[in-house]
């Protein structure tokens, strides 16, 4: 294991290695003024507990960093009897007082910090020279880190922020192509199956119903994959008219008597699509589950929404809310729309959005 002076994570780099070059002051008044082996030794020491506490204090942060911002200032007032040099511990320690916490908090530790620096002063009738510089230097380091400190901390939470907003975003793609893939995949499936199955039925008395059975087959399955890529890239625009087109032929391929009732109503393109793809799981769900006979389909503006009514005279029961109930009622909630559902006689579905005034931007009318 690598022994580290600075956490690799540090975005200071390399600057506190260069801010050291402050503690020349020290050096240079101790070689000058002391006259004592004791206040070599004192001084001595007070250097090499200073770069320890100094390292060690970009490891961490918060209230525990006042431990080493108060150990840096002990070593400051011990040292600044003898050796006026020592005013330069005062600024390492408000340095530090950016990451103590909020800017109010490194604030309020900065005024203590010149409050101690002032008595200290008083107490020992220091000159000018020494708590001039201590104080004004202090105060411009400490201010500006407290600064920075909080532009810091802005900064990486709006990376956070945006961060977990591309995680969202990417969530919501992937439940958005899945429930895509479903309702494309499930109806275009049904309606390959029945074709295919009635294809089979009339091969021998009715070939060439049967090839054209299967060549419906074969449009289908390459529009559906179009479709698919355009769900993938977010391209997809469904009309509820082709939609009530399909269902038609789907229907009817299944045995389905259908009846209509379709009422003029302005809707936008997110609702429109809502809808379509609601009435596509619908009608597959016709298909594949109800064994109905008949079914009715009703769409009507009322009390400034639309309404898409899908019931049919099969089997209905308990409904259990599976993939494309789900996806339908998520996608309808995008939209500010809503799902009934109703097993009592056969299966009744309602869906609902709110319906567009006729000046709306991109209203599609359906007649």
């Amino acid at each position: 294991m690598r022994f580290r002076l600075l956490p690799e994570s540090s975005p200071l780099g390399w600057t506190p290695y260069g801010w050291l070059v402050y503690l020349s002051f020290f050096v240079v008044y101790a070689y000058v003024t002391n006259d004592s082996l004791s206040a070599w030794i004192v001084d001595g020491l007070a250097l090499v507990a200073f770069l320890v506490l100094y390292f060690r204090a970009f490891w961490v942060c918060g209230r525990e960093l006042l431990l080493y911002v108060f150990g840096i200032l002990t070593i400051g007032l011990v040292t600044s009897v003898h050796n006026p040099g020592a005013n330069c511990f005062f600024i390492y320690a408000a340095a530090f007082l950016g990451e103590v916490g909020r800017p109010s908090v490194g604030a309020r530790w900065l005024l203590v910090i010149l409050a101690i620096v002032g008595l200290h002063t008083w107490f020992f009738n220091l000159p000018p020279t020494f708590w001039l510089p201590a104080a004004v230097i202090s105060v411009l380091v400490g201010g500006s880190n407290i600064h920075f400190c909080e532009v810091r901390r802005k900064d990486q939470a709006l990376i956070k922020e945006h961060e977990r907003a591309e995680q969202f975003a990417k969530i919501a793609e992937r439940e958005r192509i899945a429930r895509d893939m479903h309702d494309l995949l499930g109806h275009t499936l049904s309606v390959i199956v029945l074709k295919s199955e009635l294809a089979s039925k009339i091969a021998e008395r009715d070939p060439r119903r049967a090839a054209a059975e299967i060549k419906d087959v074969e449009n289908i399955s390459r529009n559906a994959l179009a479709e698919v890529r355009r769900a993938i890239h977010g391209y997809r625009g469904e009309r509820l008219l082709d939609e009530l087109a399909s269902a038609r032929k789907v229907l009817a391929a299944a045995g389905v008597t259908l009846t209509e009732e379709i009422m003029p109503s302005a809707l936008g393109a997110d609702e429109e699509r809502a809808l379509a793809l609601g009435l596509r799981e619908a009608v597959t769900n016709v298909v594949r589950h109800s064994r109905a006979s008949r079914c009715r389909i009703t769409l009507n503006p009322a009390h400034g929404e639309v309404r898409l009514l899908v019931e049919d005279d099969g089997v209905g029961g308990e409904l259990v809310e599976g993939a494309g109930l789900a996806g339908m009622r998520a996608r309808l909630a995008e939209v500010d729309g809503g799902v009934e559902c109703d097993g009592t006689r056969g299966t009744r579905l309602i869906l609902s959005v709110p319906e567009r005034p006729a000046a709306a931007p991109e209203p599609a009318v359906l007649s």
